[in-house]
């Protein structure tokens, strides 16, 4: 009788919703939209209140530069919301674009064991 492994049950789920017709939102457009404008605030303001610099919050802002852990735990001392949050739309992302990748039909090619 065959059985499945753990490790492949848990490795075939996805368990965060993503769209299927476009990328999600890159935490940048969300920091700028959701923050920084409602805020009334310039990019210049909110990098020196993070201790980052400037063109490090604007390649995130522009979608050129990833959230990583560092910036998600100043994100979060900041502005209020968790680590989590900014990590989760990160992760969300490059999810998103590894799964409508070329390299994804070679990837569902692969043998689980």
């Amino acid at each position: 009788m065959y059985m499945m492994s753990k490790l492949q049950t848990t490795t075939n789920k996805i368990s965060r919703k993503l769209p299927t017709n476009r990328p999600p939102t890159h935490p940048g457009e969300m920091l700028l939209e959701e923050f920084i404008k409602p805020l009334n605030i310039t990019q210049t303001e909110l990098a020196k209140r993070l201790g980052v610099s400037y063109p490090r919050l604007n390649e995130i802002i522009k979608g050129r530069r990833s959230v990583t852990p560092d910036t998600a735990l100043r994100l979060s001392r900041v502005l209020g919301m968790s680590a989590d949050f900014w990590l989760g739309l990160q992760q969300d992302w490059d999810l998103w674009h590894a799964m409508n990748s070329p390299k994804a039909i070679e990837i569902k090619m692969l043998q689980p064991l």
